[in-house]
């Protein structure tokens, strides 16, 4: 190989010798004939005396052209007989002089060649210099773009608060000042109270303030603490109380009057009534709450009907173990009831209901009837046969009938044992009586029931199987998932009972509920471990494109719905929600002002897009218009061991346009190295150390996340801003639902009759993964103190699947599925360790979750949704004068 390099060059070399040798022999003979032709020329035209015929300009150019031949024939030493021949010491000396100048020549083709080269590297570097002066000035010119929208934002926002009409409201002033007052406000009780107490006539007002919590007096704390509930708040001063409770096994006028703060009439007390008998006609103005009540005890809207006593245990940590799945919604039985009846002593309408029951088996239809009309009576609570037989009946039963044949009782503890346990077990409630039999349900000042509990009069016993086979499937999912979740939330402990005539009573006096708890946020920074900035920032890497304004971190407004939304939001909170024991600081579901409300008084914190007059790219990027107030995000980033992805990722923030803080959440246990260099991307970086290493941390409440919109993001995803920002506006547009880049789904194995989870591509999807996605901070509460805490015990078990657990939640409360936007599928983080998600066990593990998730929710909350989210004017041909929405989305 090194032989026929050497051959190459040798070759290359003798080429380049031959090229310069020829021009210079051709150029010499050339010389020595044109100085033969000008002596011949000058001799013939001397003799013929023909100077005559030369002009001055001929002849000097022939003397110059003479000088110059024999200055070169003398260089080359040819002096003498030019046509003479060449040899020896002569010959040998011009070769000389030809290699002399060969190498002259060559030492100055190399000279000029280094200076080519030299030259075209500065042309080089300049070219490179003008593109980083212009990307510069393009980027600057973006900032001073940002910076006049920012100001223009200003001073709109000045022009706000200068502009404003804003009261000043100050705390309600007590009514009374100490006990003694409020006790001679009231006065003593009269006969003329029985049976027509109310609020406004019966409970003081002056103990319950707006402005303070609800605090409740207990009576023999230590005999009830196990069945209090926790966020109850609790005080053992009887005369700054604003509510007394206490239990008895009846009402009893002698007991009762020696409480310590009866006040003669039982003001502002809540008896929770423990026995069976029915309560008696009294005047105390006590709120009564009892299973049993005659119609002549009860003062409704005063009074509480709750669920039987007996029935009911102390705490239930895990309610969703102790009931069947929803599904399928079809039982073995349409419908079940059991009961010792004397049909003799029935009457002809009440025997035509047990008639049109056997009839339900005798039609040409598979339905299947369970009727026990002469079963064995406990003696404990008169029903039929143990809890368990009982529970196996009603899990085999779509619909249970409760029929009122009775005495005309408001509510007895039977009754209330039958629908007690009909819930528990998913079993729908057919109440079906005479006209003046009807039920009072629990808790139904509150609860719509009949969205669970289908009511009859008795005079439709012979439709009975019409109507019930009347239902689609839809309608009996909904009864069954509205009557399980009242069943869980409301009844399923005596915790819970009590929470909840807690709480109906704060609705009446319209006082909010607690606030929901936030997490605090310790920093890993200290005194000891201060944190360090980086001096510079690398250098920006993607394509700028305006995408707002740069604004300074503006929190949103919490709390600001507290008293109206008990009047506003109360039918949703109680029945829809079923979150109405803790205040949240905001919720995704506030209602929306119409859009000209913003051009007519309402325009506080609204940014319509060109000031209301609309427009494309241009105008679009400048303003965040919609149908809400301008609001920022907080980006929370969960991170474990990855210190240069994480400062990676962080940098890339930098001139994020509505950000408002970054929430690093350091899973680690140990702490960041002290070399590690933290960028200053222009908003507070919170970096919070957890107690534990859990997946669970990425959802807690922290204190410092002040805005309601989160964008929940792994430290290895790679989002451009412009995704960042249209996924903002779009989850502006959904705040209930979560709104994320990479779609998954959970598909059916037909093998195994289970749920897998899959990342496949898809048409259809039902999950969105929180390593890149928004979502409103009211599902932290949620996640962290009212989904089930199971889901959150798997999630720490197999250190996977809380972002299941979150697409669950968040579909379980909504009944929708999320939103996804742009073509992003997954992302690549090039230089990233590999990731957990890449390991097979990790796929084996999400498909335990989903199946167990949907064991915990008694069915699958997962919903599928078939689009994406683009912009408007994506892939939309407009004039070259105007803008797009965004340039890549």
């Amino acid at each position: 190989m090194w032989r026929s390099v050497r051959c190459s060059r040798l070759l290359l070399g003798l080429a380049l010798l031959l090229f310069l040798l020829i021009p210079l022999v051709v150029h010499y003979f050339w010389l020595q004939d044109l100085s033969r032709n000008s002596e011949h020329n000058s001799a013939h035209a001397l003799a013929s005396g023909g100077a005559t015929h030369l002009d001055g300009v001929h002849l000097d150019n022939a003397l110059d052209q003479l000088a110059a031949a024999e200055l070169v024939r003398k260089t080359l030493g040819l002096s003498g007989d030019p046509s003479g021949p060449v040899d020896g010491p002569a010959s040998e000396k011009r070769i000389q002089d030809l290699m002399r100048i060969k190498h002259s020549v060559q030492n100055e083709l190399q000279t000029l060649e280094s200076q080519r080269t030299e030259m075209q590297r500065q042309i080089a570097s300049f070219h490179r210099k003008i593109e980083e002066l212009r990307t510069e000035a393009t980027r600057h010119q973006t900032d001073l773009e940002r910076l006049r929208l920012s100001i223009q934002q200003a001073q709109v926002a000045l022009n706000e608060f200068q502009t404003r009409n804003t009261p000043e409201i100050r705390a309600p002033r007590p009514l009374a000042l100490d006990y003694s007052q409020r006790v001679a406000l009231v006065g003593l009780p009269s006969n003329q109270m029985e049976g027509q107490c109310t609020m406004g006539h019966c409970f003081d007002y002056s103990a319950c303030p707006l402005s303070s919590p609800m605090s409740v007096y207990v009576y023999e704390v230590h005999r009830h603490r196990n069945i209090l509930p926790p966020d109850l708040v609790l005080t053992d001063q009887g005369r700054q109380a604003c509510l007394f409770l206490v239990w008895v096994d009846r009402v009893d006028g002698s007991s009762l009057e020696r409480l310590e703060f009866w006040a003669g009439d039982g003001r502002n007390h809540i008896v929770m009534v423990t026995g069976q008998d029915p309560i008696p006609a009294h005047s105390y103005r006590a709120l009564i709450g009892s299973t049993s009540f005659s119609r002549r005890s009860f003062r409704s809207g005063f009074d509480l009907v709750v669920p039987n006593h007996l029935s009911i245990p102390d705490l239930v940590d895990e309610p969703w173990r102790d009931t069947p799945p929803l599904l399928p919604l079809h039982r073995r039985f349409l419908v079940s009831y059991q009961d010792h009846q004397d049909l003799v002593q029935l009457t002809e309408s009440e025997r035509a209901l047990f008639e049109s029951l056997r009839q339900i088996g005798l039609d040409q239809t598979d339905d299947q009837v369970s009727l026990e009309l002469n079963c064995p009576i406990s003696e404990e609570d008169g029903l039929c046969h143990t809890d368990d037989k009982r529970a196996h009946t009603l899990e085999s039963s779509t619909f249970t009938l409760i029929p009122i044949l009775g005495p005309p009782m408001l509510s007895s503890a039977q009754v209330q044992r039958r629908l007690f346990e009909a819930l528990k077990h998913n079993s729908i409630p057919v109440i079906i009586g005479h006209p003046w039999a009807s039920l009072a349900i629990p808790f139904s000042e509150q609860i719509s029931t009949s969205d669970f509990i289908v009511t009859l009069p008795l005079a439709r016993a012979g439709e009975l199987h019409y109507l019930l086979r009347s239902f689609p499937d839809s309608d009996l999912f909904h009864m069954k998932r509205k009557g399980s979740l009242f069943w869980k939330t409301y009844m399923s402990s005596k915790v819970k009972v009590i929470r909840t005539v807690v709480n109906i009573v704060r609705e009446r006096l319209h006082i909010p509920p607690p606030p929901f708890s936030d997490v605090a946020s310790p920093s890993v920074f200290d005194q000891d471990h201060p944190r360090s900035i980086m001096e510079s920032l690398p250098v920006e890497m993607e394509p700028s494109e305006p995408l707002g304004p740069l604004e300074p971190p503006k929190a949103s407004v919490p709390f600001r719905r507290n008293l109206s939304t008990i009047v506003v939001d109360g039918y949703a909170r109680w029945n829809e929600r079923f979150d109405p024991f803790q205040l949240p600081p905001s919720t995704p579901w506030e209602p929306v002002l119409p859009t000209d409300a913003k051009f007519m008084g309402s325009s506080v914190g609204f940014r319509p897009i060109g000031e209301g007059v609309g427009g494309a790219g241009k105008e679009f990027s400048q303003a965040l218009g919609g149908n809400k107030p301008a609001e920022q995000f907080t980006v929370v980033m969960l991170t474990y061991e990855r210190e240069l992805v994480l400062i990676d990722a962080l940098v890339r923030l930098y001139g994020l346009p509505f950000l408002n803080k970054v929430v690093v959440v350091w899973n680690s246990p140990q702490a960041p190295s002290g070399d590690l260099q933290w960028p200053d991307i222009g908003v507070p970086i919170e970096v919070v150390r957890t107690a534990v290493n859990s997946l669970n941390n990425r959802f807690l409440p922290f204190d410092v996340i002040e805005t309601e919109a989160i964008l929940s993001v792994d430290d290895d995803a790679h989002l451009r801003h412009d995704e960042i920002i249209f996924g903002f506006r779009v989850w502006r547009e959904n705040r209930d639902q979560l709104v994320g880049f990479p779609g998954r789904y959970h598909a059916w194995d037909l093998e195994h009759n289970s749920w897998n989870y899959n990342s496949n591509y898809s048409c259809e999807l039902s999950m969105v993964l929180t390593g890149a996605a928004f979502y409103h901070k009211y599902y932290n509460y949620l996640y962290s103190s009212v989904m089930p805490k199971a889901i959150r015990t798997k999630v720490d078990e197999f250190m996977n699947c809380e972002d299941l657990a979150m697409n669950f939640l968040i579909s379980h409360v909504t009944r929708k599925p999320p939103v996804k936007v742009t073509s992003r599928w997954t992302f690549r983080c090039p230089g990233c360790p590999v990731s957990l998600s890449e390991d097979d066990t990790h796929f084996q593990e999400r498909h335990k979750c989903i199946n167990f998730f949907m064991e915990v929710y008694g069915y699958m909350p997962l919903l599928f949704t078939q689009f994406r989210a683009d912009s408007v004017l994506f892939k939309t041909r407009i004039s070259a004068d105007k803008q797009k929405c965004f340039k890549f989305i």
